[in-house]
C-alpha cells in the first residue's frame, strides 16, 4: 500500500507529480494562509510523511497525535520551528534542506547590506512620491562599502559565501564563531575576532548563524551599545537572535545608524511593530533563498528526502541530526 504524504502548503505542479508516483499526496492548498492548526493536528494522524514549511509550528502537541509518522522533511534550512527532541522519542526522522539555498541567500544578504548603506529605498520612494527636488550635497547619502570592515556572526555556508563576495569590494573580513576556522582563515583571508571585538571594529555586523535558545537576544542592548554609531546591523538569519526592542531603541536614538533585516521575531511582523516606524530600517519579508531555482532545488530536496525515507527504506539526504553547528 502506498504511504501519505501531507504538505502544508500548496507546492508547484512538478513536485505534487514527483510525489504522486510513490504516495498518495495530500496538501493544503493555500499559497499565502497557512494551515490552520486544527487541520494539521486532524492531519499528522493518519500520515506517514510530512513536509512543512518554517512558518509551521510542529511542536509537541503535533508530534504527539501522529500515530504512523516517519519522517518530517522542513522545507528550510532552519528547523527552530520543528520539536526535534520529541520527533527523535518517536523515531520520527527530521530533515531539512541545506546547502541549495546558500549562494542565493548569500546574494541577498550582500544586497540588503547595499539596500541599507546607500539607503536605496529611501531614495526610490522619494522619487515615487515626488520628492525629487533640486540636488544638494547631502542628500540621501549613505555608508560606504568598499573598503569597510565586515564582521560575520557564524560562519556556516551562508557566512563563507558572503565572505566572497565581500572580498569584491575589498573589505576587512572579521568573524566570530563557536569553533574556530583555521583552515577558512587561511583560505579566506577573514580574521577570527571574539563577538565584543567584532561588534566594535565593525561597520558592518551580519548575522549568519542558526537560532537556539543559547543564541536568543543575542544581540541586545548591551551588544547594540558596543557598535560603532555609523555602523549597521543586517539579519538575514532568525528574528529570535535579536532583541527587536533593544534594536529600536538603538535606531531610533542613533546609536547605530540603520539596520537590514529579513527575519523577525513574528512572521509575518505586525504592521504597527515599532520598527517599521523607522526609516533607517530596510525590511524584507523572509526572501533570502527566494529565486526561482533556488525554491525549486529546495522543494524537490524536501521531497527526494521523503521518498529516500518512506519509498526507498533509506537514509535521507540532509538529516538535521548531521547539520553543522555554529
Amino acid at each position: 500500500m502506498k504511504s501519505t504524504v501531507y504538505i502544508t502548503r500548496k507546492l508547484p505542479d512538478e513536485i505534487i507529480n514527483k510525489l504522486s508516483q510513490y504516495f498518495h499526496v495530500r496538501m493544503w492548498k493555500e499559497e499565502n494562509i497557512p494551515v490552520p492548526r486544527e487541520i494539521l493536528l486532524k492531519e499528522i494522524e493518519n500520515i506517514e510523511g510530512l513536509i512543512c514549511l518554517l512558518t509551521d509550528k510542529i511542536d509537541e502537541e503535533v508530534i504527539r497525535k501522529a500515530k504512523q509518522l516517519k519522517i518530517i522533511s522542513n522545507l528550510a534550512v532552519g528547523y527552530n520551528n520543528i520539536d526535534v527532541q520529541a520527533a527523535a522519542k518517536k523515531e520520527i526522522i527530521v530533515t531539512n534542506t541545506p546547502g541549495v539555498l546558500t549562494e542565493t541567500t548569500a546574494d541577498l544578504t550582500f544586497a540588503l547590506l547595499m539596500a541599507a548603506a546607500r539607503r536605496l529605498v529611501n531614495a526610490s520612494d522619494s522619487v515615487r512620491n515626488g520628492e525629487w527636488g533640486a540636488w544638494s550635497l547631502m542628500q540621501h547619502t549613505g555608508q560606504d562599502i568598499f573598503g569597510a570592515t565586515l564582521g560575520i556572526i557564524g560562519l556556516g555556508r551562508i557566512g563563507e559565501a558572503l565572505v566572497k563576495r565581500a572580498n569584491g569590494f575589498d573589505m576587512n573580513v572579521l568573524y566570530y564563531n563557536r569553533t574556530r576556522k583555521l583552515e577558512k582563515e587561511q583560505e579566506l583571508g577573514i580574521h577570527y575576532s571574539e563577538l565584543k571585538d567584532l561588534l566594535q571594529q565593525s561597520d558592518y555586523v551580519c548575522l549568519m548563524l542558526p537560532y537556539s535558545p543559547d543564541v536568543h537576544h543575542l544581540i541586545g542592548k548591551e551588544e547594540l551599545s558596543l557598535m560603532k554609531q555609523s555602523a549597521i546591523l543586517i539579519n538575514t538569519a532568525r528574528g529570535g537572535i535579536v532583541d527587536e526592542e533593544a534594536l529600536y531603541e538603538a535606531l531610533r536614538n542613533g546609536d547605530i545608524w540603520a539596520a537590514g533585516l529579513d527575519v523577525f521575531e513574528q512572521e509575518p511582523i505586525p504592521m504597527d511593530h515599532p520598527l517599521l516606524s523607522l526609516s533607517n530600517v530596510v525590511t524584507l519579508p523572509h526572501i533570502g533563498s527566494a529565486s526561482v531555482k533556488t525554491r525549486m532545488r529546495m522543494a524537490h530536496l524536501a521531497a527526494d528526502n521523503v521518498v529516500k525515507v518512506l519509498y526507498g527504506g533509506d537514509a535521507p539526504i540532509t538529516p538535521v541530526y548531521q547539520c553543522v553547528k555554529v
